[in-house]
């Protein structure tokens, strides 16, 4: 048989007509002092608790269907760009989410719509209609902080003579306040990242941190260290201020 819920006792709890004798104070000692108040022990002080950031978890909802497909489906020219996401001590980030953008084949930035298309009657994501191009794409990160796009090989932004082709990203994980921004180039344009306007300002240690590097035929490999390790094995990768 189930026991009844309790609640503390209250003074209406008490049968009728049985005092309530309000508490007692302790008696005075004289040698607590003049003022005639007893003596209590002061309560240890306590640390102030640590900030802590838990979230946002943009695995959750972002990611949208074919979202690591930005080249037209069967596209001869196809190339596959993955890596790591590592944190300063070189652990994975297992629930980051990275967006690329780039240039269209003729160099156009303006992109094409059909990356998150909806369907009609539900109002889901049903992602990209597998023919155009729209320059976009937006991955997460799996439990191993691993990521993986297929796209066309990156050209140079039409109006920047000087700029080697890049794919530019966008880095969201929990515990940034901010996200962050990087790019991605290829050692196929050696020549071009000579002239480069942001390879040129860079220190050549701070430059290979955005380079990508052969890893297969059509396949480049492409980490993200967001913090320079503390024995110095990996660089933090160079991010930039949006403009």
């Amino acid at each position: 048989m189930p026991r009844p819920a309790t609640r503390p006792t209250t003074r209406h709890d008490l049968p009728h007509g049985l005092p309530h004798d309000p508490p007692q104070s302790p008696p005075h000692d004289p040698s607590d002092g003049a003022s005639g108040a007893p003596s209590v022990p002061l309560a240890p002080t306590s640390a102030p608790t640590p900030a802590q950031t838990v979230g946002p978890f943009y695995g959750y909802a972002l990611p949208f269907p074919g979202g690591e497909q930005i080249a037209p489906a069967g596209h001869p020219g196809t190339v596959t760009v993955h890596g790591c996401v590592r944190d300063g001590a070189g652990a994975p980030v297992p629930d980051a989410l990275l967006e690329f953008w780039q240039a269209g084949p003729d160099g156009s930035l303006t992109g094409a719509p059909g990356s998150l298309r909806r369907d009609p009657a539900t109002g889901a994501a049903i992602g990209r209609n597998g023919v155009d191009f729209t320059g976009f794409g937006r991955v997460p990160t799996d439990a191993d902080g691993h990521y993986v796009v297929r796209t066309l090989p990156a050209t140079a932004p039409a109006g920047c003579p000087d700029a080697a082709p890049y794919l530019a990203v966008c880095l969201f994980a929990r515990g940034l306040l901010h996200h962050l921004f990087t790019r991605v180039y290829f050692p196929e344009h050696a020549t071009a990242h000579v002239a480069d306007p942001l390879l040129a300002r860079l220190p050549a240690e701070r430059a290979k941190t955005l380079l990508a590097r052969p890893d297969g035929p059509g396949r480049y490999r492409f980490d993200v260290h967001l913090q320079q390790a503390e024995d110095g094995t990996y660089e933090e990768t160079v991010f930039l201020a949006f403009r």
